[in-house]
């Protein structure tokens, strides 16, 4: 595969990662009920399931972020060398 369309995916599978980690997040933090709000409830089972699938989508948005970088390996250093935080190397 051409690594434009590598980046560009990787790219669209962190924008869904994120979303879908921000989604889970707000929906366990502020619409599922803690604690003993739930009272034994269908609602418990749901939020260790959504805790369960935030924690996955987590460990495959850190996978992504470092094909990313990877990805845009020559991209940073360029950046890095212009602004000169290689310096420290030259010594």
């Amino acid at each position: 595969m051409q690594r434009p369309k590598k980046m560009w995916g990787v790219n669209v599978a962190l924008f869904v990662l994120g979303g879908f980690l921000a989604v889970t997040g707000l929906i366990n933090a502020w619409i599922l009920p803690h604690g003993y709000e739930a009272k034994g409830s269908v609602l418990v089972d749901i939020r260790h399931a959504l805790t369960g699938f935030h924690e996955w989508a987590g460990i495959l948005f850190i996978v992504a972020v470092a094909i990313h970088l990877v990805l845009h390996g020559t991209y940073i250093r360029k950046n890095m060398a212009a602004f000169g935080w290689f310096g420290w190397m030259k010594k």
